[in-house]
């Protein structure tokens, strides 16, 4: 019963990340039919801007401020930081492409996703970096039953995640900013027509998503505690699963995803091997797409004649 909990928690915990970065696939595709393969290389780029300002702050081992301080200041730079370029990459990417056939978008959102990968490996190098959370973050701090260790850093990722999810979720539902996303995602033309500034919608959409994978890099440092240039690869095509199983478009389809495919890969890795965990999830992905390509909480979509 104790490897079961805590592969759970695990599980919850890389769902959570998971979860974050497939809001911003589900939030983009909603609102412009657009698979934004980019979107994984955000979630890297925040790790980054979190291991800087550790630096910035003395380095783990010798932090001039206090340890909430910093970490608040870590999930503010990177979620403002990539919720800022992802504005940026809307603007001068896909904006100009916004008429153009599916295919273009989708070829530039790929073209996006190298130059992100390789601007930080000619800036950064391929070395990893670490976050070397034990040396400010008491590991020892958290659930220790018996067997059982979750410590406090998984407890503030599981917690954060669901908070921002919830807000995220209040945000779409009871504000004008949401009613205006769902209004340009249900018909772009008539909402426009509506008096809705369509561009800055989609901006303010492309800040949200992006700022929430920001925040997930960050976390994915803390917990995991090394970060590359190439880790938004992996992660922004299992975050897509998610967000496919959930039902892409779909706020709480993305969670839902995430949460699942997080806990799947847990207990593949507890209880079969980690050898086979890639192969499992990616098959998820493609059972999906034959079986139910709208997922668990997607609608079909209608076809206009």
């Amino acid at each position: 019963m104790t490897k079961f909990t805590q592969e759970l928690v695990n599980g919850l915990t890389q769902g959570g990340l998971y979860a974050l970065v497939a809001l911003g696939y589900s939030m983009v595709y909603g609102v412009l039919k657009l698979l934004n393969f980019a979107h994984g290389d955000l979630y890297m780029v925040g790790a980054f801007v979190g291991y800087f300002v550790l630096q910035w702050f003395g380095g783990p081992a010798a932090l001039t401020v206090p340890v909430p301080i910093v970490i608040f200041v870590m999930f503010l730079l990177a979620g403002g930081g990539v919720g800022a370029l992802g504005v940026a990459i809307e603007r001068f990417a896909y904006r100009p492409l916004r008429d153009a056939p599916r295919i273009a978008p989708l070829i530039t959102a790929l073209g996006v996703s190298f130059l992100l990968e390789n601007t930080m490996l000619l800036l950064f190098g391929a070395s990893y970096r670490d976050y070397n959370t034990s040396s400010f973050i008491s590991f020892s701090t958290g659930i220790h039953i018996g067997a059982l260790n979750i410590d406090i850093v998984r407890i503030m990722v599981i917690v954060l995640s669901v908070l921002l999810m919830i807000g995220l979720q209040l945000l779409v539902n009871r504000t004008q900013l949401g009613r205006q996303m769902r209004a340009v995602a249900a018909d772009r033309e008539a909402a426009e027509m509506l008096g809705i500034n369509v561009d800055r919608t989609i901006s303010a959409t492309f800040f949200l998503g992006s700022a929430l994978a920001g925040i997930a890099g960050v976390m994915a440092g803390l917990v995991f505690n090394q970060i590359y240039t190439l880790m938004g690869f992996i992660i922004g095509l299992k975050a897509f699963t998610a967000a496919v199983v959930g039902g892409i478009g779909s706020i709480p389809g993305a969670m839902l995803g995430g949460f699942l495919i997080g806990i799947a890969e847990a207990f593949i890795t507890g209880y079969v091997s980690s050898t086979y965990t890639n192969l499992i999830v990616f098959g998820i992905l493609i059972a999906f797409m034959i079986l139910r390509p709208s997922g668990l909480l997607g609608r079909v979509q209608l076809q206009k004649v």
